[in-house]
This record gives structure tokens, C-alpha cells and sequence, in this order.
């Protein structure tokens, strides 16, 4: 770029996607005179899926702003809990995103993901055709424009990654209705009715059963009931009654 001369501050939260030089406060960045102010903050690093309000000189501008010589432009954090409006809130997770999408949807979140990878152009393409927030690790993938809307996923470890996004987003939670393996919805079912689906001597040993009326998956207080039962608890306790 050889253009325009403008300061411009990153909030602490932004610091990650930045280079070291611009952590420490308000710095120059040169623009080209005619691109966007969006296009100015993501050329520097930050996806627009992080960036918050956008200030210049002290006032609000829009992402379109463009900007000219002097200007002081201040990039906030995005506000949590984040509105997404135009759509009920649901997400789409990348294929790496495996573990917390199986948590969404044990929380009852509506949570879409494909254990094979489908390709960013796919992913950014369904976003926006199912009003889905894309949840992703990959900064470029956030970039591309067909995406609805979108969100950086902070921690690679499965509990911070659920609190994270719990903690942004405050969906509704509702333990227990829907399918980990398929993202279906379930039903209560009788033992009879699922006895065909499970595994030799299930059907002795519990008495409460649920299916999927996507895939028909059968569900029963198991083996792993404990623990993910705990997962469910700690999420409710900290985000249930947002």
C-alpha cells in the first residue's frame, strides 16, 4: 500500500492476530487511499468475525469507512454476548472441531459438522445458505466474503473451546435433545421400540431410552453417562440461565 498515513489501536483481545509491534498501542499503517477500512484491518491480521466496533477520530464508522490521512482509527473486541441477528442462532464447526461440536450438541445447540473435510469454499458456501455461524480455528477460512457470519475458536482445548463459544454466544441450552452423532433431534422411546438397535443385554440393564428421528441412533444412560452428565452440569451452572 502507498497511500493515506493512519494511526490505528488494536483492543487486547485483537493482540493474538497482530504482529508484536502493533500489541503495544496505537501505531502507523499505510493504506492505499481506496480500500475499506475492513479491508485495512484484515490486511493487518484480524478477521472482520473478531472485530468489534470501529472508531475513527472517536466516532463509530461502518466496516465501508474509508479512510483518509491522520486519522486515529480504534479496532474494539467484539461485545459479548454477541447478537446475531437475521437467523435463530446456529453454528457449523470445522473439521477439526470435532470434540466440541459433539458438546454443542449435548448441550442441545444446534451445531452442523462433517468429520470429513469438505473444503473452506463448501463450508463458507453452507454458512451462508443456512444462516449458520461458521466456528473455526483458521483465520483464512474467516476471511472468505460468501461467509454469513463467523467466529475464531481462541483455545485448542475442548473445555475452553465449549466456554468460549458458550461465553460469546449464549445460546439456549437444552440438555439431552439432541443427537451427538447426527445433530438430529431426540424423542423419548420405549425399551421395545429400540430393543432391535442395541447391543446384546442393553435392554436388561436400563430402563430409560431416547432415539434420533434423523438417524435412529438409540441413546440410554450408559457407561460415559457420568462424565458427560458433568460436562452438561458445569455449562448449565455457569450458562443456562443467560
Amino acid at each position: 500500500m502507498n497511500g493515506p498515513q493512519i494511526q490505528i489501536t488494536f483492543a487486547p483481545e485483537l493482540h493474538l492476530f497482530v504482529s508484536a509491534e502493533r500489541r503495544a498501542g496505537r501505531t502507523d499503517a499505510v493504506t492505499d487511499g481506496a480500500s475499506t477500512l475492513g479491508h485495512v484491518v484484515e490486511s493487518l491480521g484480524v478477521p472482520l468475525t473478531e472485530a468489534g466496533e470501529l472508531y475513527v477520530d472517536g466516532r463509530a464508522v461502518p466496516a465501508a469507512h474509508i479512510p483518509s490521512a491522520g486519522e486515529h482509527v480504534e479496532v474494539r473486541a467484539v461485545a459479548r454476548p454477541q447478537s446475531v441477528p437475521g437467523a435463530p442462532l446456529r453454528f457449523l464447526l470445522d473439521v477439526h472441531l470435532g470434540t466440541l461440536a459433539r458438546r454443542l450438541r449435548l448441550l442441545g445447540v444446534d451445531a452442523a459438522y462433517f468429520s470429513e473435510d469438505i473444503g473452506d469454499p463448501a463450508l463458507a458456501t453452507l454458512s451462508a445458505r443456512e444462516r449458520r455461524v461458521l466456528l473455526s480455528r483458521d483465520r483464512g477460512l474467516l476471511r472468505r466474503r460468501e461467509l454469513w457470519a463467523g467466529a475464531y475458536v481462541y483455545s485448542d482445548q475442548p473445555d475452553r473451546q465449549l466456554r468460549d463459544v458458550l461465553g460469546r454466544f449464549a445460546p439456549t441450552l437444552a440438555p439431552w435433545t439432541r443427537c451427538t452423532a447426527c445433530n438430529g433431534e431426540l424423542e423419548e422411546a420405549t425399551k421395545d421400540s429400540v430393543a432391535g438397535l442395541l447391543q446384546g443385554g442393553t435392554e436388561r440393564s436400563y430402563d430409560v431410552f431416547a432415539r434420533c428421528t434423523s438417524c435412529e441412533r438409540p441413546y440410554w444412560r450408559g457407561a460415559h453417562h457420568a462424565r458427560l452428565a458433568e460436562v452438561v452440569e458445569q455449562a448449565v451452572a455457569e450458562f443456562g440461565d443467560r
